[in-house]
């Protein structure tokens, strides 16, 4: 099987096996120093304006990541945004939504209608997790899209709703970090 930068399925087993051992370094920690080392790296360069937000999104295990980022650098990150982001809401200690809290950021978790399916109580964990912490959330089910609906190169992609979920995207970001 030949993998490329957007796998055709990320529930292939064979796919799944060429990620776990790069998804297993993504650990919670590696996280938090790479979201400082990324952030640090841009704050550093000529042209970007550090008085301003920065707005992050992810897709699939991204997702976990987006979070992990806008709580490991809450005074640079205004806008967080996941496409059918997975391992949001674990009942782990260190599961991405515990960490809302401590960020400053507007987010958009737009959900693949299979992943719903799969984890229907995700999405009320998170909205708990957002209202607790007083941070501006749009959590939506996006209906008739399989995860990995919005890379165009995957098979799963769903013209309509990704478009919609990338406008909201904008909307997102135009509006959290102007």
């Amino acid at each position: 099987m030949q993998v490329g930068i957007t796998p055709d399925d990320p529930r292939d087993a064979d796919t799944r096996a060429h990620i776990q051992p790069m998804r297993a370094l993504l650990t919670p920690e590696a996280a938090a120093r790479d979201a400082n080392a990324y952030v640090g790296f841009l704050d550093e360069h000529p042209h970007v304006d550090t008085r301003r937000q920065i707005g992050t999104a992810g897709y699939c295990m991204g997702g976990a990541l987006v979070l992990r980022t806008a709580a490991a650098v809450p005074s640079r990150i205004g806008a967080a945004v996941s496409f059918h982001g997975g391992t949001l809401a674990t009942d782990k200690a260190d599961s991405p939504h515990q960490l809302i809290a401590r960020s400053k950021a507007s987010y958009l978790i737009a959900i693949a209608d299979n992943d719903d399916k799969q984890n229907p109580d995700d999405k009320t964990k998170l909205r708990a997790a957002f209202d607790a912490a007083g941070r501006p959330a749009e959590i939506e089910v996006y209906e008739g899209a399989q995860h990995g609906w919005c890379p165009t190169d995957s098979k799963a992609f769903h013209p309509v709703q990704a478009e919609r979920a990338w406008g909201r995207m904008l909307a997102l970001f135009s509006s959290a970090l102007a």
